[in-house]
């Protein structure tokens, strides 16, 4: 029986560089549903203005990556308060998830370049 315990990534782990201050965060609204953990790509549902999860195969917004959750939200039946990488980052590939090449060429052209 092993008790190694794998820990999440932590909040803004995946940042390697950011704008001065606070400039490359925002606070966003993320659609309702499963526990996110910091590092979700996401991508903002057209009709809503609320953040999904980036799904390069959806046709509501969501299969365009806008930005990257800093930290991790819980479960929740409705809409979650959450703050997000938005512009001007540096950030680690290894540390995101759902990142697909697409992705990574749509958050170039909000100043956030994965390494």
């Amino acid at each position: 029986m092993s008790n190694i315990h794998r820990e999440p990534v932590h909040a803004g782990e995946f940042l390697l560089s950011e704008g001065s201050g606070k400039i490359s965060r925002e606070a966003i609204n993320v659609v309702a549903g499963p526990a996110l953990l910091a590092g979700q790509v996401l991508g903002m549902v057209t009709a809503t203005g609320e953040f999904a999860p980036y799904n390069p195969v959806a046709e509501d917004g969501s299969e365009n990556a806008a930005c990257i959750l800093f930290s991790s939200i819980g479960e929740s039946e409705v809409v979650r308060r959450g703050r997000a990488v938005v512009r001007l980052a540096e950030v680690s590939e290894n540390l995101l998830t759902g990142l697909d090449l697409d992705a990574e060429k749509a958050l170039a052209t909000h100043f956030i370049i994965v390494r």
